[in-house]
């Protein structure tokens, strides 16, 4: 059986949450292995938020899926983005790594952390663009230290 929320006659979106995780002044940027249209564009890592799942689990569990991490979830970055012509929604979480725990690419074809003026020099999937927009004020109101 699967339900599904109405709101006012119309599916709520899917919601996807992706994490921006800030080490030394860098952002974590994931190549993507797959889907062929989404192969060699790059992101931040998370997913689909399952039913009963928060936002918060939800991208708990995939940082640890996609990267073998623990983390935090802190505040929000950026505004909901919509995706798939308003059917989901994006939601970029800062997250802060716990117990000295550093990300592998467990899912991802390559891994790269960047600044704030190497941001461009990868191809985004056009979603993650307008919160790669916020991260040069995120990068710089964090400072060299990070959430830490």
């Amino acid at each position: 059986m699967r339900h599904e929320h109405h709101v006012s006659g119309r599916t709520s979106p899917r919601v996807i949450v992706a994490a921006v995780i800030v080490i030394d002044g860098r952002v974590l940027a994931c190549e993507r292995s797959a889907p062929p249209e989404a192969a060699g564009r790059w992101e931040f890592p998370g997913g689909k938020v399952e039913p009963g799942e928060t936002d918060a689990q939800a991208l708990a569990r995939e940082c640890a899926e996609e990267l073998g991490v623990r983390v935090r979830v802190d505040a929000r970055v950026g505004p909901d983005v919509p995706l798939a012509h308003g059917r989901a929604v994006l939601r970029v979480y800062a997250v802060t790594l716990l117990n000295g725990d550093r990300p592998r690419a467990l899912e991802h074809s390559a891994m790269r952390w960047l600044t704030a003026g190497e941001l461009d020099s990868v191809p985004w999937l056009p979603a993650d663009k307008p919160i790669v927009a916020e991260l040069p004020r995120l990068l710089a109101a964090l400072g060299p230290e990070g959430l830490a």
